[in-house]
């Protein structure tokens, strides 16, 4: 008797477990979109100082199943960046209203997927797989540094700055003669210097909140304050 019972809790458990599963509504994706807070320094257990960047949480959404049959690929489409709903445009509030989202989200981002399950539509992006001391790949918009010259942009020495010279921080001669009488494509050169996409990898999650809805990274990550992030499972990492 006491076997049976026992049998008969145990898939009582089980059975709960799933069921606790298939009506969740979170679902586990391998990356997640958040905001730059800044950055700060925490002490570890062994009094160590560690520069942490703080993270701030945001709702993800996922707001599109893309299949094979619809679109020739596999995918989840994200919503994040969520605003006022005067702010909103009518095509994304549509678009959200279809995938049954009640918030009034203004990004949209795909992760592609070998698979997709159609029941995710409209569910929020769930954590689990970002705990401490796991390893991420972080991807943002690095800080703009405007129209730069050679020496500041990619490290020229320069010219001698006495004795008459007339050649400081100009970038020199940068093609040949008649042959081949043109100047290479990727040739170093003053210009737009920042603003790219930059990802850094196997950054460390020292701690994730999502009581007070933060994660801090240790060290530095591309972009500046308040500027969205891609936070993703390290590719380098087991």
């Amino acid at each position: 008797m006491a076997e049976d019972t026992k049998a008969q809790e145990a898939t009582t458990t089980e059975n709960t477990t799933v069921e606790e599963t298939q009506t969740s509504n979170t679902v586990s994706l391998p990356a997640f979109f958040g905001v730059k807070a800044g950055m700060t320094r925490i002490f570890d257990e062994s009094g160590n100082h560690v520069p942490v960047t703080v993270v701030k949480l945001i709702p993800n959404v996922v707001s599109q199943v893309k299949t094979k049959d619809t679109d020739g690929y596999e995918a989840y489409q994200v919503a994040f960046g969520e605003k006022r709903e005067k702010l909103g445009k009518k095509p994304q509030k549509g678009h959200l209203a279809k995938a049954k989202v009640d918030k009034t989200l203004t990004r949209f981002a795909e992760l592609r997927s070998e698979s997709v399950d159609a029941t995710a539509l409209g569910k929020e992006l769930s954590l689990e797989n970002f705990g401490a001391n796991t390893y991420v790949d972080v991807t943002g918009t690095s800080k703009g540094k405007g129209f730069q010259g050679v020496i500041k942009k990619f490290g020229f020495q320069g010219g001698p700055k006495t004795h008459g010279s007339q050649f400081h921080r100009a970038p020199g001669s940068i093609g040949q003669c008649a042959t081949p009488a043109r100047v290479f494509k990727q040739k170093k050169m003053p210009g737009h210097m920042g603003d790219k996409t930059t990802t850094v990898q196997n950054i460390k999650i020292v701690e994730l909140n999502t009581d007070k809805g933060y994660i801090l990274l240790k060290g530095s990550i591309p972009g500046a304050k308040n500027g969205f992030l891609r936070v993703s499972q390290a590719v380098k990492r087991g």
